[in-house]
């Protein structure tokens, strides 16, 4: 398979069809539901290319889904999903080739070391042996693994694995990296790699999406934000613009997906005092 040099010199079924320039991720119709729960709901996104874009909800927002489906993890009951103009379920080879996935509750082969989880990922990816050794050795270094990358990965911490999940997400130098939560149980030294990792990236002209559903780091990271709630998009568009008039994008959030504040009234009146 192809890393991105080879797959930007790929025609682009219809790409001459586009006005302007083909987004990074397009999406149209897209549902998922899981017996009577509807986890998506027909929703529509366009993703632009070079961009760190945040994909923000709450718990049960549907993000995950969501990432899934765009990323051709699981198949949507209806809807149409394009990465760089790449359509996910009829061109699948030219889509995978293109992007790198970290998921959530990510699993790796843990009886192989670092170093060698990666050497087999180069190797599925078509990367000949000695280029896939030097990306892996300059991943490793830059991700503060590299004094574990003879260690076997099932006694990597968290935050290890989140790094060696990343590295064998970018090896084959994707134009688009999707991740799920990726700094969820890091610890701040591992998320401050991760995050000049990611901001070294999207400046080479990449793109970066990932679900959260911390407002600060969101904030600070991204330049467009898509909101999600109860499986529909509430708002898409560059950060100012879904921020709009609010004081942060924690308000402009809590605004779009209806949050309610909790007091007294609610039956809690005995909770802290009167012990």
């Amino acid at each position: 398979m192809p890393d991105r040099t080879e797959a930007e010199n790929a025609p682009s079924p219809g790409a001459a069809d586009q006005v302007g320039p083909v987004p990074a991720v397009r999406v149209r119709g897209l549902w998922k539901r899981f017996g009577p729960q509807t986890a998506v709901s027909g929703i529509d996104l366009d993703l632009p290319a070079g961009r760190f874009i945040g994909l923000v909800g709450p718990n049960g927002a549907g993000k995950t889904t969501t990432l899934s489906m765009v990323t051709g993890l699981l198949r949507p009951d209806m809807g149409k999903v394009e990465i760089g103009g790449h359509d996910v379920w009829t061109d699948p080879v030219a889509v995978k080739s293109r992007i790198g996935v970290l998921p959530e509750g990510l699993r790796l082969f843990e009886r192989l070391s670092g170093q060698e989880l990666l050497a087999y990922n180069g190797r599925l990816r078509g990367i000949s042996g000695a280029e896939t050794d030097k990306r892996a050795s300059q991943l490793l270094d830059v991700l503060d693994l590299g004094d574990a990358r003879h260690k076997l990965v099932v006694d990597y911490s968290t935050g290890m694995r989140k790094k060696i999940g990343l590295a064998a997400a970018l090896l084959h130098n994707p134009e688009v990296l999707f991740l799920d939560e990726p700094f969820e149980g890091v610890d701040p030294v591992s998320a401050q790699v991760i995050r000049g990792v990611l901001e070294r990236y999207t400046r080479s002209g990449a793109t970066v999406v990932f679900s959260s559903h911390v407002m600060e780091l969101v904030e600070s990271l991204c330049d467009w934000v898509a909101v999600m709630a109860g499986g529909r998009i509430k708002a898409q568009g560059r950060l100012a613009e879904v921020r709009g008039e609010a004081p942060s994008l924690q308000q402009a959030f809590l605004d779009l997906v209806g949050a309610r504040a909790v007091d007294g009234a609610d039956g809690l009146d005995w909770l802290g005092g009167g012990r």
